[in-house]
């Protein structure tokens, strides 16, 4: 045997020892071997590659090699694309002609999973879709719940709620101000916005006992009562966040840097975002005073008063200053839940939803019977199907649910508002410079959790 077939030989028994490969892979998996395997074409080696996209136009062969266009990838793994969204962008020297943004880096299968969970656990597993918004995703799940039960909630219960979503509110407008600075090169941005993020982390890991996925809003009303001292925090929020956001309107507001990156950059019509359901923030900008707060009011959010903050140009300048203005309008919202917070119970009295008080198990065994059984088999819900969609801060939020009278769903889905506006980015990104790209992704905020669900 010669030297050459013993070195042969020894790779491939260290490739079949520790991979327990088929023989017929054992020649494209061989260390250093850079060929394709002996079945496979050229032409699986260019999608392989992710220089194939399934709609291309058919170029012209004689095109002159200065007049070509160059398909280039930009992500998953690109820290401005949110990590785990793919654009396959079609390029003409600089200038964007077309472009593709593929998905599906991030499925976790939630809501598969949710059909597996009983109704009361949902929303532990919905609070981790839009993972900046998690309260938002346990009201419209909870509302969709509560809907086919046919429950009414105490007023208390319901001012929480719109207490801790409009709070919740803020604290995502400041990660997408924040993120949107950096991305463009505003790096105190992205510091200024964390940093008065922080105090309302805080308040939200004082009332639920943690900062983020908090499966705090459940079907039947909330987890628990808003801390003793909840007043101050909440006084101490209204008093430190307005004058900083004073300080980003002077930051960035005219700043001519900031403008000239920002101002039709992006754009997206009114009638475009129609076209490809794109709601929140984004339709706003464009023109439109859709909201489902006002549209289709929900937990008593009628009798607020708030006004809806609408763009004209529909770019990445009015996405910012539409998230600005609603960053005040929440803040005035949070106001007066603060100021009107009704006395009374923070869920339902129906026993058959709600456990039953805490002090109650330490008295009776049939208290004790209950809460077992509910947190083990939970409750039945009454046969049908529901959709109830809320304003989250990217835009609308639906829970479609379907129950066969049993303790689980029989189908659960999510109408969620970053998979809705990702189908608008091609659009804003044709015809415009590759150096716009980040600007205009971070303008949506999209929560890729959000779309890979």
């Amino acid at each position: 045997m010669t030297d050459q077939k013993r070195r042969d030989k020894r790779n491939v028994d260290v490739w079949l020892t520790g991979t327990e490969e088929p023989g017929w892979l054992v020649d494209s998996t061989d260390e250093g071997a850079q060929k394709m395997a002996a079945h496979e074409t050229a032409g699986r080696l260019l999608d392989q590659e992710g220089l194939v996209v399934g709609d291309d136009r058919v170029l012209d062969e004689d095109v002159a090699p200065e007049d070509e266009l160059m398909i280039i990838n930009m992500g998953p793994q690109h820290p401005s694309t949110h990590g785990v969204l793919r654009l396959n962008i079609e390029l003409e020297g600089e200038i964007i002609r077309r472009s593709k943004p593929i998905i599906g880096y991030l499925h976790t299968g939630m809501e598969k999973t949710g059909e597996e969970l009983t109704w009361l656990q949902g929303p532990t597993n919905v609070t981790r879709m839009d993972y900046l918004a998690p309260f938002h995703n346990e009201l419209a799940y909870s509302l969709a719940v509560e809907k086919l039960l046919g429950i009414d909630l105490p007023p208390r219960a319901l001012a929480i709620r719109i207490l801790m979503t409009e709070l919740n509110r803020v604290s995502s407008h400041l990660v997408a101000l924040a993120t949107n600075g950096m991305d463009i090169g505003a790096l105190s941005m992205m510091l200024y916005g964390f940093r008065d993020r922080e105090r309302i982390l805080a308040f939200f890991e004082k009332t639920t006992g943690l900062r983020m996925n908090h499966n705090y809003i459940r079907p039947g009303g909330v987890a628990a009562d808003l801390p003793p001292d909840w007043q101050d925090d909440i006084e101490f929020i209204l008093d430190k966040v307005p004058p900083r956001i004073l300080e980003y309107e002077d930051l960035l507001k005219a700043n001519p840097i900031w403008m000239g990156r920002t101002l039709d950059v992006g754009v997206i019509t009114l009638e475009e975002c129609l076209a490809y359901s794109v709601t929140g923030p984004t339709l706003r900008a464009a023109g439109s005073g859709w909201d489902l707060r006002k549209a289709f009011p929900y937990s008593g959010i009628e009798n607020y008063h708030f006004e809806v903050p609408v763009g004209e140009r529909g770019d990445v300048y009015d996405r910012y200053r539409v998230r600005v203005e609603e960053i005040w309008q929440s803040l005035s919202i949070v106001k007066q839940a603060a100021e009107s917070m009704p006395e009374g119970d923070y869920k339902t009295d129906d026993r058959k939803v709600a456990p039953p008080p805490r002090a109650r198990i330490d008295e009776s065994m049939e208290a004790l019977i209950h809460h077992f059984k509910i947190y083990t088999e939970g409750f039945q819900v009454p046969e049908g199907e529901v959709y109830v969609a809320i304003e989250s801060p990217r835009g609308e939020l639906g829970a479609y649910l379907v129950s066969d009278g049993g303790s689980r769903p029989l189908r659960m889905h999510m109408r969620t508002p970053s998979f809705a506006n990702l189908q608008g980015l091609p659009v804003m990104m044709a015809d415009s410079l590759i150096a716009d790209t980040v600007a205009t992704i971070a303008s949506l905020d999209p929560v890729l959790g959000d779309v890979d669900r």
